[in-house]
């Protein structure tokens, strides 16, 4: 969940951005301490977490070493919680959540609102007809649909809320859904605490889900085009989930199937809106330049107008234990690519530390053994990498590999020289030095994200959210300097096995 070791694909990631991110800047350098007590002590008495009488959860960090905070508001929703059919509804919500509210980005929420509810009767009516092979009247409805889309737009102020963000001096307005969360970010300057307050509580209270909803499902069809249709490795990806996974919705690609997203209407996103965008299933990191008390006034005025409501009750199957060898080939245009996945527990195991040290083994760059094997030793990959806790890792996961061919040689001995690595995790205990190397980048890694008040208030989240405390974060850091070479040998041995295996072949095919 922390460390991010190699490629994260895109098809399990589907990300918005509306304006602009801040530009880069200097990163602090931060010592390596041999005990991260030091850090997460000084982290205790600079953290303040209160929760409003609707649910809320606040996470508030102080940092004043800049004028600057940043905020993180994270829906405890994504694609995993899904209605059979309506793949997809998370991610476009999160696009929606972007149009405005009946007093943002409307030029008169009274003449619009009539006009969004037409649309979505013509569209009803259009696929009735269409049922029916009725050509004539779709011809007709259509016509009247664009008629009444373009009235609806002229009442329309585009990215409105993008705009107030930026004259007020705020950068990086964005969101991201996944499998299992909704993210929703961006910084103001610190004296913007209340604007924020404003915009962010009345973006969740009064949403107007209709608006601009068939233009975006249009901008959401093309970015699955883009993503799967059109992408071989998408494709492959897609293809490789629904293979590993039998019944857990991990299976399903977060930004939809094509037929799913086509088909969903303004009260489908409404109702999935309604359920799961509750004050009990939201939680709000706020980090850097603050007054926690002020903070804490300002929350109950703005974020206490929202209904309590009971946190919606999971409905997850249970994925059933992999008893044999997966796999999955496909033949397009592209270059040949090899995937090979392993189940592994999810994030709460006592294990996890564990799994994010072989990945970091096997995976973390040029000094990873699959590099320096496959790559530059053996020469059959242009590149082989590995990451921990795919498609997510809330659930039961996958540790998944994957290697580019080089020219002249073939997905199947990448696997024979794929796996004799992985095999020697299991026969030769790791070098002590090999070892330390590994957890002090690893160390490092987390610390330079926590440097950032953006990478501190999304981490914080993950593990409030996921494991139950924020605290585990930090928790996680001594899990892994205690990890040894007996530990790793052992989760080698009982996870790499061939009955626990999936393959993906992406074979090349002429275009």
């Amino acid at each position: 969940m922390v460390f991010c070791w190699g490629w994260q694909p895109e098809i399990a990631l589907a990300q918005t951005q509306t304006i602009s991110p801040p530009p880069p800047t200097k990163t602090q350098t931060l010592p390596v301490p041999s005990s991260i007590q030091p850090y997460l002590d000084g982290v205790i008495k600079k953290l303040t977490e209160f929760r409003l009488d609707n649910g809320l959860k606040f996470i508030v960090l102080e940092r004043h070493q800049a004028p600057v905070v940043s905020f993180l508001t994270y829906a405890d929703v994504g694609g995993v919680d899904e209605p059979d059919g309506k793949t997809g509804v998370a991610h476009f919500l999160e696009h929606l959540a972007f149009k405005g509210t009946t007093r943002i980005g409307t030029e008169n929420y009274t003449a619009e609102k009539p006009l969004l509810e037409r649309l979505e009767q013509l569209d009803t009516q259009i696929k009735t007809a269409k049922a029916d092979g009725k050509k004539d009247e779709v011809a007709k409805l259509e016509a009247e649909f664009k008629e009444v889309e373009s009235e609806a737009g002229k009442l329309v102020k585009q990215n409105e809320m993008g705009r107030i963000v930026e004259q007020a001096g705020g950068v990086g307005l964005n969101a991201n859904t996944s499998n299992e969360a909704t993210r929703y970010f961006y910084s103001f300057p610190a004296n913007k605490l209340e604007l924020w307050m404003s915009l962010e509580s009345e973006r969740f209270l009064d949403p107007v889900i209709r608006r601009e909803f068939y233009k975006e499902k249009d901008v959401i069809l093309e970015e699955r085009r883009m993503r799967v249709e059109n992408s071989p490795i998408g494709m492959m990806l897609e293809k490789f989930i629904d293979t590993a996974y039998k019944v857990h919705p991990y299976r399903r690609p977060v930004i939809g199937y094509d037929k799913d997203i086509r088909n969903l209407t303004p009260a489908d996103v409404q109702k999935f809106y309604d359920a799961y965008y509750v004050p009990s299933n939201l939680a709000i990191a706020i980090v850097g330049d603050v007054n926690p008390t002020e903070v804490k006034k300002l929350a109950q005025t703005y974020f206490g107008r929202y209904q309590a409501k009971a946190k919606p009750v999971e409905k997850i199957s249970v994925e059933p234990q992999q008893k044999q060898t997966r796999e999955v080939t496909l033949e397009l245009p592209s270059q040949p690519l090899y995937l090979e996945g392993y189940h592994r527990p999810a994030v709460t195991h006592p294990d996890n530390a564990i799994y994010e040290i072989i990945g970091s083994l096997l995976s973390d760059g040029r000094t990873s053994r699959l590099y320096k094997s496959l790559v530059e030793k053996q020469r059959l990959a242009l590149n082989a990498q590995g990451f921990s806790g795919f498609p997510g890792d809330k659930y039961p996961n996958l540790m998944l590999f994957y290697a580019l061919t080089a020219p002249g040689h073939t997905v199947d001995e990448l696997a024979i020289a794929l796996r004799q690595e992985i095999d020697k995790l299991k026969t030769e205990p790791v070098a002590t030095d090999e070892l330390q190397r590994v957890k002090t980048q690893a160390r490092a890694d987390l610390l330079r994200t926590l440097a950032s008040n953006t990478g501190m208030a999304q981490q914080l989240l993950e593990y409030e959210v996921k494991t139950g405390s924020w605290r585990n974060l930090f928790k996680q850091l001594d899990d892994i300097a205690a990890v040894t070479p007996g530990d790793i040998q052992r989760v080698a041995k009982g996870t790499f096995t061939p009955e626990n295996r999936t393959i993906g072949k992406l074979l090349s095919k002429p275009a």
